[in-house]
């Protein structure tokens, strides 16, 4: 999950390193933050991946995906876990580590072929 997160931040949100153009300067905030300009292929992408993730967590075994919805969804610590879950902070941290392996296993091939897409696409 945190894979997809992170992947759509980086590549969505990120400003540019170089200077930019006074024209290209409107596109962007006082924070430095790029304005929503989501494109009709980002948003498409976007929900791939957000598929992708769903259907991947729904494939875990149960205790696998308790154990990563508690954590990335419901925000609790190892510990909370481990006490909702009855089981030892290990077995916790290995659940989630595991989850966290499945769902990246899923989402490679897309950024994969994203970012294969970004690289033709350039100038």
């Amino acid at each position: 999950m945190n894979t997809a997160k992170n992947h759509l931040v980086a590549h969505n949100r990120r400003p540019p390193t170089d200077d930019i153009d006074a024209s290209d300067a409107e596109q962007y905030d006082a924070g430095a933050r790029l304005r929503d300009t989501d494109t009709p292929e980002r948003e498409a992408m976007r929900e791939e991946l957000e598929r992708t993730v769903m259907k991947a967590v729904d494939g875990l075994p149960e205790e696998l995906r308790t154990a990563i919805t508690l954590r990335e969804v419901d925000g609790l610590s190892y510990e909370e876990i481990a006490q909702r879950m009855a089981s030892p902070i290990g077995t916790v941290r290995s659940r989630i580590y595991r989850a966290r392996e499945a769902i990246d296993a899923e989402l490679r091939p897309l950024l994969d072929i994203q970012s294969a897409t970004r690289e033709r696409n350039r100038p």
